[in-house]
């Protein structure tokens, strides 16, 4: 790690003990006082509040006009230890998903309009805001398949398509929306999509529901959104027509960082909760923590977080050296492996809890269902295996000055 880095790990380490874990149980009440899946809890703003004042604030945005201009690499540590707390740590600091991701595709791609009406305030963690492309009646693991077409008509474009999972778009603040869909669906297929910037408030924007993950209702929301002629500006296109499956790549590269660093944090938080049970409780005898089976699970667990941690380290110095482009492989990697040892530690631990690890008296049924999605989301674990592959195939074929079978390495 940078001196800086470390500078900035020891501040975080500080403020999760002493703002952000002790904050938990407020929040949850709370949230349940509210009656309301969707609440917007009094205190997570009085730590956005402390945060700010601490200068632990857009740790994620590399650009220093905005944030304090972080690496890939010196921001990864922080973010696992924002996955400690997932419910509160990330937005606490204004470094939480989706609003991360679309922060940066406004300052690379949105005009000055865009920055001074929605960036701005998004940067100040005024507003919240919304992704949409994930669709319920295609297989949109293969984002060229969208269907929700963006057609020009004089100096506006008319919207109609239906998305879902479109995360924080119940939450109290959402304001604006980023939506991709077709432009031109007689283009190569790579260039029929484009993201338009559209407010939540246009008429014709309808959130129908928020759907549940594993039966929870998440604070933010993972809508289902429908759009009915919805007409926006030509102002509203970010880039250039045909741009969108261009601007989506550039996102979601530094959000696979974030998201498998955090990833990391809930299953180190995990490990914890599962030795420290362990210790407390006795059976046929003795306390589980003296059983072998119980060790086991407890160094397998070491081990898999350790090895996971340096894969997604090595993404992100690469993507800080050599760019994404040459880190697709590494970026591919982490995202299945991340994922699936968090998944993995974290039903161990439920295991060691017994009954109680399924039960919302303790966190772990909550952290499952989210590391468990997160297979899912940024792309299932499929697709991204069938991205290493090809990339493994392609460099033996040049090894060997052998050409791909056909399908091979397309």
């Amino acid at each position: 790690m940078t001196e800086r880095g470390e500078e900035y790990r020891a501040k975080l380490l500080t403020f999760m003990d002493e703002h952000v874990y002790p904050a938990e149980s407020v929040y949850h009440q709370q949230m349940v006082d509210s009656g309301d899946p969707n609440h917007h809890p009094q205190v997570l703003e009085d730590l956005k509040a402390v945060a700010k004042e601490q200068g632990l604030w857009n740790l994620f945005h590399p650009h220093p006009e905005w944030g304090p201009g972080l690496t890939n690499l010196e921001y990864a540590h922080l973010a696992e230890i924002t996955g400690r707390s997932m419910e509160l740590a990330p937005e606490a600091i204004n470094c939480n998903a989706p609003d991360t991701g679309n922060m940066e595709v406004l300052t690379l791609f949105g005009t000055d309009e865009h920055k001074e009406k929605w960036l701005k305030p998004l940067l100040a963690g005024e507003i919240a805001s919304a992704f949409a492309m994930t669709e319920p009646a295609v297989a949109s693991s293969d984002a060229t398949n969208i269907e929700t077409s963006m057609v020009r008509d004089g100096d506006e474009y008319v919207i109609n398509g239906r998305k879902w999972w479109t995360s924080n778009a119940l939450h109290k603040n959402c304001k604006v929306l980023i939506v991709m869909g077709k432009t031109d669906p007689s283009a190569p297929k790579h260039r029929q999509q484009s993201m338009m910037v559209v407010p939540l408030d246009t008429p014709g924007v309808t959130v129908v529901r928020g759907l549940p993950v594993f039966g929870y209702q998440d604070r933010e929301g993972h809508a289902e959104v429908l759009f009915e002629d919805v007409r926006v500006p030509v102002t509203a296109l970010l880039a250039g027509e045909g741009d969108g499956f261009m601007i989506s790549q550039a996102r979601l590269g530094p959000g696979r960082i974030h998201h498998c660093m955090r990833a990391i944090g809930v299953a180190e938080r995990a490990l914890d909760l599962m030795i420290d049970r362990a210790t407390e409780r006795e059976a046929f005898g003795g306390p589980l923590i003296d059983r072998p089976n119980v060790q086991d699970v407890i160094a397998e667990s070491r081990m898999e977080i350790e090895m996971a941690r340096l894969l997604t380290l090595k993404a992100a110095h690469l993507m800080d050296t050599v760019g994404n482009k040459h880190a697709r492989i590494e970026i591919a990697a982490i995202k299945v492996v991340a994922p699936n040892v968090a998944t993995r530690v974290v039903d161990r631990a439920i295991q060691i809890f017994g009954g109680g690890g399924v039960s919302d008296d303790f966190p772990l049924a909550k952290m499952y269902a989210g590391v468990r999605t997160l297979r899912l989301a940024d792309g299932p674990d499929e697709v991204h295996r069938m991205t290493i592959a090809r990339q493994e195939i392609r460099r033996r074929a040049v090894e060997t000055g052998r050409m791909p079978a056909k399908g091979e390495g397309r």
